[in-house]
């Protein structure tokens, strides 16, 4: 089993296990610290949601931030049991880990947040069949944070602000769009 590094935060360089999941990939250690770089270190308060939450690096780094309230939506059972481990390993109780589909939940959630982690698999249409559902999700002035193996310059109301690729990975902050 493979391990990945909590980057920054009170839990920097805590290592925690990537369940061996096809598909699996741990979003960069430089991609991570360049996310926070543009969301600033400290995440005080904030309420994230990480929608395709995979090994939870994203989600346990913004916890790490200062995160009030992060939720980590997974459906494969072998990634729900690591996220469980390493939740429980770093006492985080401001994580809420949920097992279900991602469309399922932004279409039927009452809660909203402050920024949402979107990393889904990549070459499945994910981003497209979430983004109908985004504006319901994120508060105003709220952001996107998206991951995908193309550019994205949209997706519905919103529009890349700040950009960059790793390899083969193109990540992006995005913001909704004004009227």
């Amino acid at each position: 089993m493979s391990r990945v590094r909590i980057v920054g935060g009170q839990w920097r360089s805590r290592l925690l296990e990537v369940a061996a999941v096809p598909g699996l990939r741990p979003t960069p250690d430089r991609v991570r610290e360049t996310l926070f770089n543009w969301l600033g270190q400290d995440l005080d308060g904030q309420h994230c949601l990480d929608l395709f939450a995979g090994t939870g690096i994203l989600g346990f780094e913004a916890a790490s931030r200062g995160t009030a309230t992060v939720v980590l939506i997974e459906h494969d059972p072998r990634a729900l049991a690591a996220l469980h481990k390493a939740a429980q390993a770093l006492h985080a109780s401001q994580v809420e880990i949920v097992r279900g589909d991602a469309v399922r939940f932004v279409r039927t959630t009452p809660r909203t947040f402050d920024g949402v982690f979107l990393d889904p698999p990549y070459r499945q249409g994910w981003l497209e069949r979430v983004a109908p559902w985004l504006d319901r999700v994120v508060r105003p002035g709220g952001w996107l944070y998206v991951e995908a193996e193309a550019a994205v310059e949209h997706l519905g109301d919103w529009h890349t602000v700040k950009r960059g690729r790793a390899g083969q990975v193109h990540f992006h902050l995005m913001r909704r769009s004004q009227a």
